[in-house]
């Protein structure tokens, strides 16, 4: 009684190439208005000093609408800045430049 070989396992199609979006796309339409959150101690000249910085990047920064969240233990004071965006690199340097301000313990 001779054995006969396995059979080979069927193929399979071919797996689609992974898409990824190529690093000049935005999937942001410039210019538009763009929240960002920041966080930091709830003191004094904290939300002046992202008012500053804000118009540093968009010179028409309405502070008007700028809104706040205090935490629970009013220790930490969450401030959203709402931006003109007019491309990624305005928006990467000022989320670079919030980043490494001295007040601001995290920005999203």
């Amino acid at each position: 009684m001779s054995s006969l070989p396995p059979e080979p396992p069927p193929e399979l199609p071919p797996e689609p190439a992974p898409t990824t979006p190529r690093t000049d796309e935005s999937l942001i339409q410039y210019p538009s208005l763009f929240p960002i959150k920041v966080m930091g101690a709830n003191v004094d000249g904290f939300v002046h000093a992202l008012v500053s910085v804000a118009r540093q990047f968009d010179p028409g920064f309405d502070a008007s609408t700028v809104e706040l969240r205090p935490s629970s233990g009013n220790k930490y004071l969450g401030v959203t800045l709402t931006v003109t965006a007019t491309s990624r690199a305005q928006l990467d340097e000022l989320y670079r430049t919030l980043s490494t301000h001295p007040m601001v313990k995290v920005v999203l």
